[in-house]
């Protein structure tokens, strides 16, 4: 007996001490990234084995963790948008923490700074308020939505998708309660989106191909021009880098649609390329069971080639095609597949642009940039009773010169916009514009807590005028993590026909701008906001934005009733007024991240009499995001909340919840995901009908102020041929 007691407890003792050797066998690292110049935390860096194709991002605290590490030698990489990229040895398990400072790095500023602030300045030492989103938080709306980036804005605080068309399920953003048409779209510096351009825009951008977005709220006229009145969304583009990369990403769901999306981008020596192609197909689908579509028949492809070119150390050059076809059919079923005759809306569109970039740094302070692009974009709108064709063509050319001292950075440049629309159906609505724009931005140290930004364009717009826009920011660090920013300035927006209002009568009966009649919109606004973050304990940190804003419109435009089914534009004879506060936080635990955000948005129509508030607006919206991320999992459970909202005819909808589930499996080889998104299925018809139908059988529709397609499941693959690199999510407001 005792000698078979012996020998289990000789076995257990084996077992165990091959458990801790197994153990001791796999480390987890940790480290610390600082910045040099002002020996802060960098949010972001990525640290990455290459040999193992194994990495992570810091957190807040600029602490990334890498775990089940063998023992040996490796390299480890560490870099930084606007640093040097640090290479260090590291021998395990001799040293398990490490901290690293990195050197700001002039010479590749042009290629990492953030874009749309055309700044040299690193992310926190920017006086303007951005928010940036990246990374991983990108691989997860793309698994939510791959067929536009309708997702990824409509979840960003204070920013509201509007949906103008149950027939196209066409959107606008809104920006802190303001239409669509005073947000700048942009894509990597590029105004692609203006005017006509701007029809079914947000629903023809797909987002597999894009590294991060920039999005300024408030005034921002100021660094590209007309239009940004409510804010700036850029969208950049990813670059080929030292790996060859390509993402295959193939969606289904249940509501009859697939997608389909590739991108690869290799880079040898001096030339690289990127290649991004996508396909979605959406069949017509009614969840409601009222025989009339809540998502249109859709057919969709977009091709983006991309091809640079490194002559030297110090200079690129990259040119771009974006193409976009798009058809979609919304209406009733039967006549969808041309079983009757009855309503249809079908849209038919091709969107084509051409970008050219180079950037030429003059020495180790200076740069010189020009770019250039230039668009072409056609729609045919189709109803039984309206036929509405048109195309339009932009412009744009852009020379800029950018200098950095150790104090002060300087950017100046001029450019020139120029727009073409001409209308080929029945209605002579044409319109030709053309502006001419200088400009100068400064970024100051004024001393170790105050960094001061300035900046003035004088833009003269053919036919409307001289427009002076100032702006001004100013950032103060404060002691610890602590940073506010206080920022103004004035923007303006040439009046077109193309706004929200338009687009819900299809365009019909609508009276060409007269430039005799109208003046151009103008506005001026203010935001202040204070970013704070902290450890609660050891493992749990948290961090909060709370932003206060206002904006005030101008001679804004307004569509009027002249008579039966007719309709012009005119200015109002008082202001827009947008007040409100949005307020988002974040905690962190180990694996696990919670964010809360709300926001209050009070926008006043002063011209009404009675109750002035905007139409379609919610004044309280509130989310939740809760997240568990590990080597293996990334599971995501997220609510938003919509209040009570006004409609044109002063009834007030009720508010509603909305709830969606995200799991994804990672391997090596890539992702495997499933969403269910809306899975409390809240739309639109559970509270009041969406379109009414007379005894002819004619559909009259009623405001969009819910979502009308419900729940939505959808199971997909990403593949990664050339590996995979893990990192955390990337979003952040400044």
């Amino acid at each position: 007996m005792n000698k078979y007691l012996c020998s289990i407890i000789l076995l257990l003792g084996v077992y165990a001490f091959a458990k801790a050797q197994s153990q001791n066998s796999q480390n987890r690292i940790t480290v610390t990234v600082v910045s040099q110049l002002d020996q802060e935390p960098l949010l972001g860096a990525n640290v990455f084995i290459k040999s193992l194709k194994k990495g992570s991002m810091t957190d807040i605290n600029g602490v990334a963790t890498l775990e089940n590490l063998e023992d040996g030698t490796y390299e480890l990489s560490i870099s930084y948008i606007g640093h040097k990229t640090q290479i260090i040895s590291i021998n395990l398990p001799s040293q398990l923490e490490y901290r690293i400072v990195l050197e700001e790095s002039k010479a590749q500023l042009n290629e990492v700074v953030i874009q749309s602030t055309r700044s040299t300045r690193t992310f926190k030492r920017t006086p303007t308020r951005i928010e940036f989103i990246g990374g991983e938080e990108l691989v997860e709306k793309n698994a939510m939505n791959s067929t536009n980036i309708s997702m990824v804005l409509r979840e960003s605080t204070g920013i509201q998708m509007q949906q103008t068309s149950q027939s196209s399920a066409n959107q606008s953003i809104r920006i802190q309660g303001l239409d669509g048409r005073y947000t700048q779209l942009l894509k990597d510096g590029f105004p692609l989106y203006n005017g006509f351009a701007g029809g079914l825009s947000i629903m023809q951008i797909p987002p597999v191909d894009i590294k991060q977005f920039e999005i300024i709220k408030g005034s921002s006229s100021t660094l590209y021009g007309a239009g940004a009145i409510a804010g700036l969304v850029n969208i950049q583009s990813k670059t080929p880098g030292e790996e060859k990369d390509m993402d295959i990403m193939i969606q289904g769901t249940q509501a009859l649609g697939a997608t389909a999306n590739v991108f690869y981008s290799d880079r040898k020596e001096k030339w690289g390329t990127t290649l991004y192609a996508s396909a979605n197909l959406q069949e017509a689908y009614d969840p409601d069971g009222d025989e009339f579509s809540n998502l249109p028949e859709t057919r969709s492809i977009t091709l983006n080639p991309r091809l640079f070119y490194y002559p030297s150390e110090s200079s690129t050059l990259w040119v771009g095609i974006n193409t976009t076809f798009d058809d979609r059919t919304g209406g009733f079923l039967d006549a969808i597949d041309k079983k009757s005759n009855r309503y249809t809306q079908v849209n038919t569109s091709s969107r084509i642009s051409s970008q050219i970039s180079y950037d030429q740094q003059l020495n180790e302070n200076s740069s010189l940039q020009f770019k250039n692009s230039i668009s072409y974009f056609n729609r045919e709108l189709q109803t039984p009773n309206i036929l509405f064709t048109g195309e339009q063509v932009n412009s744009f050319t852009e020379v800029n010169y950018k200098r950095s001292g150790l104090k002060s950075d300087w950017v100046l440049g001029a450019n020139l916009y120029t727009t073409n629309f001409d209308e080929t159906s029945i209605n002579d609505r044409d319109q030709k514009d053309t502006t001419v724009g200088v400009f100068i931005n400064n970024v100051t140290d004024l001393s170790d807590r105050w960094i001061l930004e300035t900046g003035l364009r004088t833009d003269y717009a053919m036919d409307w005028g001289l427009f002076a826009l100032p702006r001004v920011s100013l950032l103060y660090k404060g002691p610890g993590t602590f940073t506010s920013r206080l920022g103004g300035g004035l923007g303006y927006k040439i009046p077109d026909l193309f706004t929200e209002e338009g687009e819900m009568l299809n365009f019909s009966g609508i009276s060409g701008i007269n430039k005799d009649e109208l003046d151009a919109e103008t506005s001026y606004g203010i935001n202040l906001d204070f970013n704070y973050t902290t450890p609660i304990t050891e493992q749990i940190n948290f961090s909060i934005n709370q932003l206060f804003y206002a904006t005030a419109i101008d001679n804004g435009l307004l569509l009027t009733s002249t008579g039966m089914d007719t309709f012009s534009y005119q200015n109002a004879d008082d202001i827009t007024l947008s007040r409100g506060a949005e307020t988002n936080m974040k905690f962190t635990y180990k694996n696990f991240k919670w964010f809360l955000n709300y926001a209050f948005i009070d926008t006043q129509l002063n011209f009404l009499d009675g109750n002035s508030q905007k139409p379609l607006t919610a004044r309280h919206n509130a989310g939740t995001v809760l997240m568990y991320e590990n080597e293996e999992w990334r599971i995501g459970y997220e609510a938003y909340y919509t209040g009570n909202q006004l409609l044109s005819n002063g009834f007030e909808t009720t508010d509603y919840v909305t709830m969606g589930l995200l799991v994804m499996k990672n391997f090596k080889w890539g992702h495997l995901f499933t969403n269910f998104e809306n899975f409390t299925d809240r739309r639109q018809s559970r509270f009041t009908p969406t379109l009414n139908v007379n005894s002819n059988g004619v559909p009259s529709f009623n405001e969009i102020y819910a979502p009308t397609d419900g729940f939505i499941f959808s199971i997909g693959v990403i593949l990664k041929p050339f590996g995979t690199m893990e990192h955390h999510d990337d979003h952040d407001d400044h």
